[in-house]
């Protein structure tokens, strides 16, 4: 199988052994506020807070918080010397998700939108987005999210994580009633949710003194992880069994651990009952994006998981390298058709975006 993605791909706009660029649709790609980015980047103290509660350096952050407030021609450069001819954008974590008074999440959420949709129209090409809501306030999100959707154009809602309510310390999960109303509105407008990962809540003792491991290398994965658990085990997807939720990074480490999860839940169940098992909610429910994870023994256990029609590209932009990405995902070892499925088709059928054309030479 190696074979057959280098002897193909041996010139084009990602240079020697990579072929004339496949064309990409990438699902995971952040973006900020330019006037927050600028207040940010101007008090020092704050962007220091910032890159320590995110598990960031600062060395690392400052020009990718740049970045993010960008939907020009940096941005637009980048996909395209990756091949990606359409990004479809959502604010960065923590989002609204961190916002402790709900009017003011509520008030974000919509102005996110509202620069997202004028930042679309100028290039509705090249991008497309994600609604932000603002669950602090459940039956606000759910307007939002119908006017995100049908005024909007939104293709879904990218939802970060736990959502913090009444304290810093206290976060409510996906799983808990005061949201369903919330999901079967997802469900009945026909779109998907992105379970984006933020840190996890104070109190993992076991990561104390080690700011390494909080953010992306470590603590996001466990997180979001045990997040989608929760909607499992707690008959989010009995309830509502046509919900479609998109997980980054291949899966949070989920698709390697769940034959062990299943036979444990069964020998030690709590009263707890589930009418599938976890591989088919994962079949049924659930799609993985590569962002930021660019391995081909992840993608490989993906596809095992929840098969080749439910694989998505995405980059991290700018959190990952998209050349990266790219070269990765034009010569791992699969077949030409599933290639061409994570690469735009799944994002079309999934989203509802036009299919993307293979750029002239």
């Amino acid at each position: 199988m190696e074979l057959a993605g280098s002897l193909l791909r041996t010139s084009g706009p990602l240079g020697e052994g990579a072929f004339m660029a496949l064309p990409k649709i990438a699902v995971e790609e952040a973006f900020h506020q330019p006037d927050e980015v600028a207040r940010i980047l101007a008090d020092e103290r704050k962007f220091q807070q910032i890159c320590a509660q995110a598990g960031l350096t600062p060395e690392f952050y400052r020009p990718r918080l740049e970045r993010l407030a960008d939907f020009g021609e940096a941005r637009l450069k980048t996909m395209d010397a990756g091949g990606v001819q359409h990004a479809v954008l959502s604010l960065t974590a923590p989002g609204i998700q961190a916002i402790l008074d709900p009017r003011e999440a509520t008030d974000e959420a919509e102005r996110a939108n509202d620069l997202l949709a004028r930042e679309i129209a100028r290039n509705p090409d090249r991008y497309s987005g994600f609604a932000a809501v603002a669950l602090q306030d459940p039956a606000r999100a759910i307007a939002e999210l119908r006017r995100g959707i049908g005024e909007l154009g939104f293709k879904g809602v990218m939802i970060n994580g736990y959502t913090t309510v009444g304290s810093p310390e206290r976060g409510a999960y996906l799983d808990e009633p005061q949201f369903d109303e919330f999901l079967a509105a997802v469900t009945e407008l026909d779109v998907p949710l992105y379970l984006h990962p933020r840190p996890a809540l104070p109190g993992w003792g076991a990561i104390d003194g080690h700011p390494e491991l909080l953010g992306a290398t470590w603590g996001f994965g466990p997180e979001t992880a045990t997040h989608v658990l929760r909607l499992i085990f707690g008959g989010v997807f009995d309830r509502h069994p046509r919900l479609k939720l998109i997980l980054g990074h291949l899966g949070e480490g989920l698709p390697a651990l769940l034959w062990r999860t299943q036979y444990n839940f069964d020998l030690n169940p709590f009263g707890k009952r589930i009418e599938r098992t976890l591989p088919e909610y994962f079949s049924d429910n659930i799609w993985l994006t590569t962002s930021g994870n660019f391995s081909d023994q992840a993608l490989l256990n993906a596809l095992t998981t929840v098969g080749a029609d439910h694989v998505l590209f995405s980059v991290d932009y700018p959190y990952a390298d998209t050349e990266l990405a790219a070269r990765w995902i034009e010569n791992t070892p699969i077949s030409e058709s599933d290639r061409r499925k994570i690469a735009s088709g799944n994002a079309c059928a999934l989203l509802g975006l036009p299919e993307p054309k293979n750029p002239p030479n």
